[in-house]
């Protein structure tokens, strides 16, 4: 399993490595939604580039957990558990949080 805080880190580190940007919070958000696009063109298309594609979803988004000083894994981690307690209903085609 991959150790995403370690993985954060890396990611930073890169992006220091090479002169990316580190300090526009805003770009960084930009530049992961341009990300998820290029993804779903993929899916969309049936490209056999979609693995790297969501790849880089990942990548970007561990980047901006480090910038932002966020420990990803453990919010990933307390998120699940709050999700596993949440009761759902079937209303058609649609599943409605009940709590």
């Amino acid at each position: 399993m991959v150790d995403l805080l370690k993985t954060q880190k890396e990611v930073y580190t890169n992006k220091i490595n090479h002169n990316f940007n580190v300090k526009d919070v805003n770009l960084e958000f930009c530049l992961l939604h341009e990300e998820v696009s290029e993804a779903f063109r993929a899916y969309r298309k049936k490209l056999p580039d979609l693995g790297e594609e969501l790849a880089d979803i990942a990548i970007y988004l561990l980047g901006i957990a480090e910038i932002l000083k966020i420990d990803l894994g453990k919010e990933i981690e307390n998120k699940m558990e709050k999700n596993k307690k949440r009761i759902y209903q079937n209303n058609g085609d649609v599943l409605i949080r009940i709590e």
